[in-house]
């Protein structure tokens, strides 16, 4: 066992790709530890079964849309129209982007696409207006993380793959847990820009015409998770409608679309999909492997035998989740570490809905923790001149501000709960 562990972890030192390392560390187990070259034939069994699940279809999908909006600079009208309406507050182009990228994030899915089209218009125009760059980073990188809690969200429908448990709950489980944290943040920008002078305030016209103006973007988070609410459709459904309605106002209302972008559009799509997939494939030959050694059962009765009370092994589970934050991206820590932690939780008696949202803010963490948070890159990429240092100071206080927030989660579950529960 520890053979097949050392593989793995050589392997990601070396810098091999995560969905490779996976995948060369399974076959070699399969090979040395679960019957030799017989259990290869398994292989393309399990690659199959892996991607065989219609919750699945729902990935290529959000990601599709969001390369839409992206594409279609959807997310710069949800930042105008938020400026227009908050630019004359106490830091109010700062609660803008953090209400554009909470907005934004309810209709892509995606942290990263949220960081890129929010960012590429905040970043330059705060700093024009006197805002402190590390303030203008963090707020940008940390409220581009708002795009994995806040429906839709790749991680749940990851999550629910795995487990079993309903997609649509996990979804909904992410909607207040958002809500509260984009509230926060907005106080944590409110307290460091308060003193910097408010912008005149926009006249009812331009108010008024913005919105008109955004109102088709604005309505497709109802459309995607309204539908779910409701029970109209499942989050599956809710991808190919949020598809084809992202397509109709990129194309025929904002026509900031043609079809000449659809092929660089397509060809992102299937390069992101494809990463997933391929590290979803790579998981499910590492967890046969761990399967045949028992590794799962192990834990978990290792775990639940220990002397000590759940509340101590949920901490050392969240400092797991942080540490492999420094080193892995979101897709594959749920992948690799769910299969393992699930039963752990289900044993020890947490909620599972309850404790996706915490391994969801954990991945929040992991997307501008360094050496590898992604949308530490992302913000670097889209600003000039910025050192990541300043990035790193910049998300500090919002970093601190998700991890006092899985406090609250411990002492008020029900932030996470009631909705799912409600709606049942």
């Amino acid at each position: 066992m520890q053979e097949f562990m050392a593989i793995l972890l050589l392997l990601l030192l070396c810098g091999v790709p995560v969905a490779f390392s996976l995948s060369i560390a399974g076959l070699a187990g399969m090979y040395f530890f679960a019957g030799g070259a017989s259990a290869l034939t398994q292989v393309p069994i399990i690659a199959y079964k892996t991607l065989d699940d219609f919750v699945i279809t729902a990935i290529p999908l959000y990601v599709l849309m969001s390369q839409i909006l992206l594409t279609g600079k959807v997310g710069s009208d949800l930042y105008e129209v938020a400026s227009k309406w908050l630019r004359h507050l106490p830091g109010g182009l700062g609660i803008a982007t953090i209400l554009a990228c909470a907005i934004f994030a309810a209709i892509s899915g995606s942290s990263v696409a949220t960081a890129v089209t929010i960012g590429a218009v905040a970043i330059p125009e705060m700093l024009s207006r006197g805002y402190d760059k590390q303030l203008v980073l963090g707020a940008v990188a940390a409220g581009g993380t708002l795009g994995i809690l806040i429906p839709p969200s790749i991680p749940m429908i990851l999550y629910g793959s795995i487990t079993g448990e309903s997609v649509g709950a996990l979804f909904m489980s992410g909607v207040v847990p958002g809500t509260v944290l984009t509230i926060l943040f907005i106080a944590l920008v409110f307290l460091r820009a308060k003193n910097i002078i408010p912008e005149p305030a926009a006249p009812w016209s331009e108010r008024l015409a913005a919105l008109r103006h955004s109102i088709w973007g604005l309505l497709l988070p109802i459309l995607v998770v309204g539908g779910i609410y409701t029970g109209l459709f499942t989050p599956t459904e809710a991808a190919a409608i949020g598809t084809i309605y992202s397509i109709i106002i990129t194309f025929f209302v904002y026509r900031t679309l043609t079809w000449r972008d659809m092929p660089g559009i397509l060809k992102d799509t299937v390069r992101t999909t494809t990463m997933i997939f391929a590290i979803m494939i790579g998981a499910m030959l590492f967890g046969f492997v761990m399967t045949v050694l028992q590794l799962p059962q192990q834990m978990t009765e290792f775990v639940t035998g220990l002397d000590t009370g759940r509340w101590v092994i949920f901490v050392a589970i969240n400092l797991l989740l942080l540490f492999l934050g420094c080193f892995l991206e979101t897709v594959s820590i749920v992948l690799i570490t769910l299969p393992i932690l699930y039963p752990i939780i289900i044993k020890l008696g947490f909620d599972p809905v309850w404790f996706n949202v915490v391994m969801v803010i954990n991945m929040e963490l992991a997307l501008i923790t360094p050496p590898v948070g992604m949308n530490l890159f992302v913000i670097q990429g889209i600003s000039n001149n910025t050192r990541m240092e300043e990035i790193v100071r910049g998300v500090y206080p919002f970093g601190l501000t998700m991890a006092l927030f899985i406090v609250a989660l411990v002492l008020f579950p029900s932030l996470a709960t009631w909705l799912p529960e409600f709606l049942k």
